[in-house]
C-alpha cells in the first residue's frame, strides 16, 4: 500500500514491461492511468487488475504519444480527473532497426518522435503539476543499447540514449521541488518483441550476459516500483541498468 493515493501516469501500457508497470504500481495501491493505442489491449489489462483484486487501479486511455497535442491532452485529462499527477512513467517506445547505410530518414525520425519527443512532451506537461504540488516521480525507461549501442539500431541506441541525458537535465532543474527524476535501461527482457527473434540470435545475446540469462518484464517493473516509492525520495538522476550484467 505504499502508495495509496497516488496516482501515476505510464504510457506504452498495454504489453510487455509496461503492462508489468501498470500492474506493480496498482499492487501498491496507485491509481494507474495506462495508455497506448490498444483500447482493448487497455481494456483486458484493467480487467486483469480487477481480476487480482489488487488494491489500486488501471484506468485505460488510447493515445498516440507520437502526437504532441494527445501527449498534452492526456496529461491535462488525467489531471481534471484526478486533480493530481504522482508519478509519470515514459515507457512508450517503437524500433524500426536497419543498418545504417541502408536507414532512410523516416525510420530515424519515426523512432526520436515515439522514443524521445513524447518523453518530453509528456514530461514537460507533468512536470507543471509536480511543481505546484512540490512532489513527483518521474521515471523514463530507455535501454542498454543507449549505453552501449548496437548494431543496426543507431535510430533507437540514440534516442534511448536522448532519454538518460534528457533525465538527467530534468533532474537538476526540479530537484529543489521534491521531484526525482531517474531512468531504468531494461537488457534483453522476454517480450513479444523479443519472442521473434531466431533461437540462434537468441542463444548469441544470452551469452553475453553475465547471468546466462533473461530478463523478465516483471523485473523491470519492481525497479520502476522502488523508484515510484517514498524510499527513493533521494535518489535522482540515476541510470538503474536491469540487464543481468549486460552493460557492467
Amino acid at each position: 500500500m505504499q502508495l495509496a493515493n497516488q496516482v501515476a501516469l505510464v504510457t506504452g501500457g498495454s504489453r510487455g514491461i509496461g503492462r508489468a508497470i501498470c500492474l506493480v504500481l496498482a499492487r501498491a495501491a496507485a491509481t494507474v492511468v495506462a495508455s497506448a493505442r490498444s483500447q482493448e489491449q487497455l481494456a483486458a489489462l484493467a480487467e486483469e487488475a480487477r481480476a487480482q483484486g489488487l488494491p489500486g487501479r488501471v484506468v485505460p486511455r488510447a493515445v498516440d504519444v507520437t502526437s504532441r497535442s494527445a501527449c498534452e491532452e492526456l496529461v491535462e485529462s488525467v489531471a481534471q480527473e484526478f486533480s493530481r499527477i504522482d508519478i509519470l512513467v515514459n515507457n512508450a517506445g517503437i524500433t524500426r532497426d536497419g543498418m545504417l547505410m541502408n536507414m532512410d530518414d523516416a525510420q530515424f525520425e519515426d523512432v526520436l518522435t515515439a522514443n524521445l519527443r513524447s518523453v518530453f512532451w509528456l514530461t514537460r506537461a507533468a512536470s507543471r503539476y509536480m511543481v505546484r504540488a512540490r512532489s513527483g516521480r518521474i521515471i523514463n525507461i530507455s535501454s542498454v543499447s543507449g549505453i552501449m549501442g548496437n548494431a543496426g539500431q543507431c535510430n533507437y541506441a540514440a534516442s534511448k540514449a536522448g532519454v538518460i541525458g534528457f533525465s538527467k537535465s530534468v533532474a537538476k532543474e526540479l530537484a529543489r521541488r521534491n521531484i526525482t527524476c531517474n531512468v531504468v535501461a531494461p537488457g534483453f527482457i522476454t517480450t513479444d518483441m523479443t519472442d521473434v527473434l531466431p533461437e540462434n540470435i537468441k542463444e548469441r545475446y544470452r551469452q553475453l550476459i553475465p547471468c546466462q540469462q533473461f530478463g523478465e518484464p516483471a523485473d523491470v517493473a519492481e525497479a520502476v516500483l522502488y523508484l515510484a516509492s517514498p524510499q527513493a525520495r533521494y535518489v535522482t538522476g540515476q541510470v538503474l541498468a536491469v540487464d543481468g550484467g549486460l552493460s557492467m
